[in-house]
């Protein structure tokens, strides 16, 4: 190949061009491998990072860096953010920066979706403090809802006591085997002839409705619950617990009591919830519960005697004067309500009963006594009449369990009690000639000398009460509910069948006895047997179990009949004529206050059980222990 020559250039001159511009090249290759190596790896480079590097470069962000954590805690608290303890904020910092790196878009996804995943932004000691506080949180958002474990806790005893609250004694045992023996020939029958009835008619085989309940069925199962729970007849409670919830409707249109309803219904599945803790029981309560609030919706707060359960329209009963309410039934609704709003902290059913207190509190009382008959429209007394028995008895019977069952706190009905039974002593205690003491009804300022079988409750209550009025009267008050229980106690001795009758007289010349025969019969009343029942606990006198082993033997020779236990026409005759009827309370009532009478005191201990006038249990409410638990758990969870 023939090169042509440039012309003016020797060949000498031009290799000297050539090795200037190689070393130059060389210098200029090293400046620039200098500049990068500094760009890179000087500690103060990072913006020129910034400069160099694509703005559509991917760049990888540590989650532990300043601005991040600036960033995420910034955020709200539903967006995942966690405002750190103070103090904290150093700590988290560094902890962060030590965490591997994650993609600006997962940082941002885990930020929005407010689900911080464990381990991504908090060391393993701060994520489980944050689970700790959460579960906290939770907690106290449903701290509102009713702890049936808590409310055992607060128990001062087991319910059942130590041994079912069996008797070392044989023979006081063995009668309390005969009671339990009855009560399950009671149930055997009613579930074989009258199952799912309101009660059971022993002689014609067959169930008895009624209409004190509306549409609602069962009354007799809803009475035994507890009763059946307590004995330890469990085949038998678990038939009625069956009942309860296959079969017991609540959606009914019938004319319903709401005394009636709600001492035997409400009083029985609360008891039975209380002593067992099956919700279903408390499902069912807080559904019967809403049902009765309705009656109140009247100018003054006291609700009507009767409800229809699926209107919630109300009224008052037919033979009530000028349509008044019963002092009674609507003083009677106190125990139950206050559970209510235990159940469901809800305190309109406490309000309910609170607003009736306030009214009674309000208006003039004749000589300090409670008429039996309130307007519910004007909030004025009706007719003067006061009775303890019929018409006038468990109003006062909840005052002073309504007490006892705030755990000694409700100081306004601590008063309203002892207020009414100063009166009561003042104007109704009387002596007969023969030195029997009793309580007489109240006309307008006449004195009526009748007590009836229904008035004799008050030996119990004013036993349970005797403790906590002025200390100088305890004494007194023990006298004097032993007095009014023997009073009871002798008109059933001196009937022909060892029974007492529906009401009894102290004039006339007669003691104890009733001296008309619309006042003969028995219909398997409870009262008498109560207070023997409360007088055993409150004395241990040995009496008062012989006069209710007296009892058990005259129910059994004159009421037990083939399929059954039946009332009584006249309890003066040894012939028995029998109404045919077996009272869902002789279930609730007679054969339990029988059986804790024979039983322990340890089984359904006073201390922390009060009994509706249904004798359905109730808890005794302790808020300090109630509060102490749900502090305890709260700082446990923190």
């Amino acid at each position: 190949m023939v090169f042509r020559k440039l012309p003016g250039v020797s060949a000498s001159g031009m290799g000297l061009r050539l090795s200037q511009k190689f070393v130059f090249l060389l210098f200029l290759s090293g400046l620039v491998t200098l500049c990068f190596g500094a760009l890179f790896f000087l500690p103060d480079s990072v913006r020129l990072k910034r400069i160099f590097l694509s703005k559509t470069e991917t760049q990888p962000v540590t989650v532990g860096s300043e601005n991040d954590a600036r960033e995420h805690l910034k955020r709200p608290k539903n967006q995942g953010g966690m405002t750190p303890a103070k103090g904290e904020t150093s700590t988290k910092l560094k902890s962060l920066s030590r965490k591997p790196p994650v993609s600006y878009e997962a940082t941002e996804e885990r930020l929005a979706g407010g689900r911080a995943q464990e381990d991504l932004t908090l060391p393993r000691s701060k994520t489980e403090s944050a689970s700790a506080k959460a579960t906290s949180s939770n907690h106290g958002a449903n701290s509102d809802t009713f702890s049936y474990n808590k409310f055992r806790g607060c128990l001062l005893k087991p319910p059942l006591g130590r041994d079912n609250g069996k008797p070392s004694d044989p023979m006081t045992n063995e009668r309390r085997e005969k009671v339990k023996e009855m009560m399950k020939f009671a149930w055997d029958n009613y579930k074989r002839y009258a199952w799912g009835k309101n009660e059971l008619r022993p002689l014609t085989r067959n169930g008895h409705i009624g209409n004190m309940f509306g549409g609602l069925r069962g009354a007799s199962i809803i009475d035994s619950l507890d009763t059946l729970y307590i004995m330890g007849l469990m085949e038998e409670y678990n038939d009625a617990k069956e009942w309860v919830q296959t079969s017991l409707d609540l959606n009914s249109n019938g004319e319903a009591s709401l005394f009636e309803v709600n001492i035997r219904y409400v009083g029985g599945l609360l008891s039975a919830y209380y002593l067992t803790g099956e919700e279903l029981y408390k499902s069912k309560v807080m559904e019967l519960g809403e049902k009765l609030l309705p009656a109140f919706n009247t100018p003054t707060g006291i609700p009507r005697g009767v409800i229809n359960l699926g209107s919630g329209t109300s009224w008052s009963w037919g033979w009530a004067s000028a349509g008044s309410s019963i002092l009674a039934e609507f003083g009677t609704l106190h125990l139950e309500f206050v559970h209510l709003s235990e159940l469901s902290r809800n305190p309109i059913y406490t309000e309910k009963v609170m607003n009736i207190r306030k009214l009674l509190n309000k208006i003039e009382k004749p000589h300090g006594l409670y008429p039996n008959f309130l307007s519910p429209v004007s909030g004025n007394w009706v007719q003067h009449h006061v009775s303890i028995g019929g018409l006038g008895d468990s109003f006062y019977e909840y005052l002073i369990k309504s007490y006892l069952m705030s755990d000694k706190t409700d100081g306004d009905a601590k008063t309203m009690y002892y207020g009414a039974l100063e009166a009561i002593e003042a104007n109704l205690v009387q002596k007969s000639p023969g030195g029997l003491t009793y309580m007489a009804e109240w006309r307008g300022g006449i004195l009526d000398h009748k007590m009836g079988h229904l008035a004799c409750f008050s030996g119990g209550m004013i036993g349970i009460g005797a403790d906590d009025g002025a200390p100088e009267k305890r004494q007194h008050y023990l006298d004097l509910a032993a007095e009014i229980t023997h009073t009871c106690h002798e008109s059933y001795t001196r009937s022909a069948t060892k029974l007492g009758p529906e009401a009894f007289r102290f004039d006339g010349g007669g003691e104890a006895t009733a001296t008309r025969l619309s006042d003969r019969y028995y219909i398997l009343r409870p009262e008498v047997i109560e207070s023997y029942m409360y007088m055993w606990r409150l004395t241990h006198d040995p009496k008062y179990r012989e006069w209710g082993w007296e009892a058990v033997e005259a129910l059994e020779q004159h009421c037990r009949v083939e399929s059954g236990f039946s009332g009584i026409r006249d309890v003066y005759t040894m012939t028995a004529s029998h109404d045919n009827m077996q009272q869902s309370f002789f279930l609730s009532e007679t054969l339990k206050y029988l059986y804790l009478l024979f039983s322990d005191d340890d089984l359904l201990p006073l201390e922390d059980w009060v009994f509706n006038t249904e004798a359905h249990p109730l808890p005794i409410i302790r808020k300090s222990c109630l509060q102490d638990e749900a502090t305890q758990d709260k700082t446990v969870s923190e």
